[in-house]
């Protein structure tokens, strides 16, 4: 079964919206904690992001995806706020797309309920965003919760933490320009390893490649990260964000265009035979067997 040439339903679904990629046992479409999926704290003209939704490993589901999307936007217009702060509650920082959600929008795409904003708006959203952003990269991070430290200005982790982008192991490509972005991070050796290998990456390991600025103990995180976005935010807002437009300018064009041959990618690969099989795998808590696949996948 070759590559499909013409976008199908689920690739036109794809196209339109994006799929992130990662791993979490978690409900579809609806998520059923009353709580909400994400917590906004300002101090100090610094805005705190939390993901909350911890008893799934903070994995986005399109509510997750639309509020923090909602969030940076929010915080972007927001003249008292100088610096946002993204981090997880509980045991994870963010364990990328609910492959629930990503298996039902492969098997029945005309009844997913599609978000506001969904994976494309708010890596939009991260691009876009003009002020400084500080990642504390809390506990586990699969697929986005890696893919997102291409957007950080500063990135400081846990050094009990670890990282994966899960995207051969899932039969899919990149996401979110990480293959632009992690080659100019770590260079193209470790990129190719982050990004081709499916393996968890420790948080020495990040600290020695570049993809992250600063490791501390899980008690001195967030007051770390907090402690330098502040210093950030006493400067002026107006020099933060004509700082981060030069620093970007160079780069805008080669992401959108690393984000378009990515999602070209998801196209082709998306519904295809390994990636029936990774989904299937996942559903029946087995590992998926590559071996057996028709020609070329």
């Amino acid at each position: 079964w070759p590559p499909p040439t013409t976008p199908t339903r689920v690739a036109r679904r794809a196209d339109r919206r994006g799929v992130g990629v990662g791993r979490v046992p978690s409900p579809p479409m609806t998520d059923p904690s009353p709580d909400p999926v994400l917590l906004v704290a300002d101090e100090a003209r610094v805005r705190t992001l939390t993901l909350n939704r911890p008893e799934a490993l903070n994995a986005c589901n399109e509510a997750l995806y639309d509020a923090l999307a909602d969030g940076l936007l929010d915080a972007a217009e927001d003249p008292g706020v100088a610096v946002v702060l993204l981090t997880g509650n509980g045991r994870a920082f963010c364990a990328g797309t609910n492959l629930v959600e990503m298996g039902a929008r492969v098997m029945d795409p005309d009844n997913f309920v599609e978000g506001r904003h969904g994976f494309l708006g708010l890596i939009d959203a991260l691009v876009e965003f003009p002020k400084p952003l500080v990642i504390a990269v809390n506990g586990l991070g699969l697929g986005l919760g890696a893919t997102i430290l291409g957007y950080a200005d500063l990135a400081f982790m846990s050094d009990t933490a670890k990282l994966k982008c899960p995207f051969t192991s899932l039969a899919v490509a990149p996401e979110a320009a990480s293959s632009f972005l992690f080659p100019q991070l770590v260079g193209r050796q470790n990129a190719s390893w982050v990004l081709m290998s499916s393996e968890w990456i420790t948080a020495e390991e990040a600290l020695e490649m570049g993809l992250v600025w600063k490791v501390t103990t899980p008690e001195d995180l967030i007051a770390q990260a907090r402690r330098h976005a502040e210093v950030l935010a006493s400067k002026p807002i107006s020099s933060l964000v004509a700082c981060k437009r030069v620093i970007t300018a160079p780069v805008r064009a080669e992401i959108a265009a690393a984000r378009e041959r990515e999602n070209q990618c998801f196209i082709e690969l998306m519904g295809g035979p390994a990636n029936a099989e990774a989904l299937a795998a996942f559903a029946e808590g087995r590992t998926p067997d590559f071996t057996n696949l028709p020609p070329g996948w």
